[in-house]
């Protein structure tokens, strides 16, 4: 029934298209919509919940998106989406679309469907600002940081630093603290989240976001498959980047990290819907 619901209150809010409803009549929701998005909790910057708030800017994405689809603020329910419970989530209809740095890949594609990307980011290095750090190559004999289970840090030794010492911890706000204390030369993932983190009040003006990435992700909005809310989505976040409030959200979530995204692939244009 939700679905039903999120497909009327979709196709009320975007006339201009043409979508197809999964069923029902425009009375049947009445009183009743509201929309599950998966975010993340612990990632400042992009996804974060801070008491009763959620902040970040793909929470501010998300609330545009929900916006032009017909949701208010207060029908939108958010739900933590952790990156290993993702699909799942999407496959057991426990979330109706996801926010969370969610990387467009052909594997996931294989399960659920994706609109967007809204942001491409890209694996890069955190550092101090007085750091001699010019590039991956350069992390031969340091000490660099990953959250357990992340590829970033393998990447670096694979490919730039074969020296390097990799230090795998829980989360990044661990990663950062060791950094802070002298322990950790760097902290390796995503550039926005990277930027995120040194948006933080306790790291500004201490951190800096090298801005060499050195991958390219593209964050997508994970929905279930055979969704016929991409097209929707996809206008919503075309309409956010023409009215300027794309590169807004951005700006307010990274100030004072002098980060900047990849010009050459932001803002980006959503792909064309499968």
């Amino acid at each position: 029934m939700r679905k039903t619901r999120f497909a009327i209150a979709a196709i009320a809010a975007t006339a201009a298209l043409t979508l197809t409803a999964c069923g029902g009549d425009a009375g049947e929701g009445e009183g009743e919509d509201s929309v599950r998005i998966g975010i993340k909790f612990d990632q400042p910057g992009l996804g974060f919940k801070d008491g009763d708030t959620y902040k970040g800017f793909d929470v501010d994405v998300a609330k545009y998106v929900a916006n032009e689809l017909g949701f208010t603020e207060d029908q939108i329910e958010f739900v933590s989406a952790p990156s290993a419970n993702r699909e799942t989530m999407l496959q057991n209809n426990q979330v109706d679309m996801i926010f969370a740095t969610y990387s467009i890949t052909d594997k996931r594609k294989e399960v659920i469907d994706f609109a967007g990307p809204y942001f491409v980011a890209g694996q890069d290095l955190l550092i101090s600002v007085d750091s001699d750090i010019t590039s991956p190559e350069d992390l031969d004999g340091k000490n660099l940081c990953s959250v357990t289970g992340s590829t970033s840090a393998q990447k670096v030794k694979d490919t730039y630093a074969a020296g390097v010492n990799l230090q795998e911890l829980p989360g990044y706000a661990e990663c950062t603290t060791q950094m802070s204390g002298g322990t950790i030369d760097a902290v390796t993932t995503d550039d926005i989240i990277l930027a995120g983190l040194a948006a933080q009040p306790a790291y500004q003006g201490k951190f800096k976001v090298l801005g060499k990435p050195f991958s390219e992700e593209n964050y997508g909005v994970g929905l279930p498959k055979g969704s016929d809310q991409c097209e929707a989505i996809n206008a919503a976040i075309t309409k956010m980047i023409e009215s300027g409030e794309w590169e807004a959200a951005l700006k307010a979530n990274t100030e004072g990290t002098g980060y900047e995204p990849n010009a050459e692939l932001n803002p980006p244009t959503p792909a064309a819907c499968a």
